[in-house]
């Protein structure tokens, strides 16, 4: 087995909404903002190789949509995702499954294009791609509560069960995919879903909003997107500290500073360790 990141760009949300009630003089220092209190973030997807297995997990915003929406989250950068898979030696008809941790508009957006030029008939980006959500999540973002309404994007959503290639995971189950267990988890999103992967002997763990960058892993940096910040306090106090227990690899999908982090142990709790990339493992 073999993991590729994947760059699909970078856009910028704000900062105090990233970082909630921690004030912007102290989280500047990890996330520098702009003129505008914008912070830049990645969109960094990975892609599994295994046999004829190639699953990518997430797949960024993509480029579809209009003028207005992205003078709000500046799409910017050089990457972008099907040329990023491409630098990787694939093509997005090569990709067999694609597994959405959660289906926020910068989640999952890369997933559908328009077809025509006057941007009226969507078509799936991976043809020949089962894509993967799970019935609770699905039904939350399809009916979306007021709160979360436009990062759950209509346009990115039914095509993906209109053209046949839906599927979900079994909660039930472990997990569909030999390659890694799923950790669900219910403070940003309802049934986000967290791939841990074994890979050359470590845990590698697809952080997705769980822990958005480095400069999130103390406690109270919860961002104000979650929809139950104090459940996303248990659930992360829970999984840093098995992070830093089992030394967890931490591939950050958000920070567009740091791809991969692993943990210590300090008198406050849970610290940045060291920072790399995962080609380095």
């Amino acid at each position: 087995m073999k993991l590729h990141t994947i760059h699909s760009g970078l856009f910028k949300l704000d900062g105090g909404a990233m970082f909630g009630v921690v004030p912007k003089a102290i989280w500047q220092k990890s996330n520098p903002a702009d003129n505008n209190n914008m912070c830049t973030w990645a969109m960094r997807c990975l892609l599994i190789e295994d046999g004829d297995r190639l699953i990518l997990i997430d797949t960024g915003m993509g480029n579809k949509q209009d003028e207005k929406f992205f003078s709000h989250f500046y799409l910017h950068g050089d990457y972008a995702l099907e040329g990023s898979l491409h630098q990787a030696g694939f093509s997005s008809a090569d990709i067999t499954d694609v597994f959405l941790t959660h289906l926020h508009f910068d989640h999952c957006g890369g997933g559908v294009r328009w077809k025509d030029r006057d941007k009226k008939i969507p078509e799936t980006v991976f043809p020949n791609a089962r894509y993967w959500s799970n019935a609770d999540h699905w039904q939350w973002a399809v009916e979306p509560n007021a709160r979360e309404k436009a990062s759950f994007l209509q346009e990115n959503l039914l095509p993906m069960q209109q053209s046949g290639q839906l599927h979900m995971v079994d909660m039930a189950d472990k997990s569909p995919f030999e390659q890694f267990d799923i950790l669900y988890v219910n403070g940003h999103t309802d049934k986000m879903m967290i791939p841990h992967i074994r890979y050359k002997g470590h845990t590698v763990v697809f952080a997705a909003d769980l822990l958005p960058s480095t400069g999130h892993i103390p406690l109270p940096y919860v961002m104000s997107y979650d929809t139950r910040p104090l459940l996303t306090l248990d659930e992360k106090k829970a999984f840093l500290h098995n992070a830093t227990e089992h030394e967890f690899v931490i591939f950050l999908e958000h920070d567009a500073k740091n791809e991969c982090c692993m943990l210590k142990m300090t008198e406050k709790g849970p610290r940045l360790g060291r920072t790399f990339l995962l080609s380095d493992l």
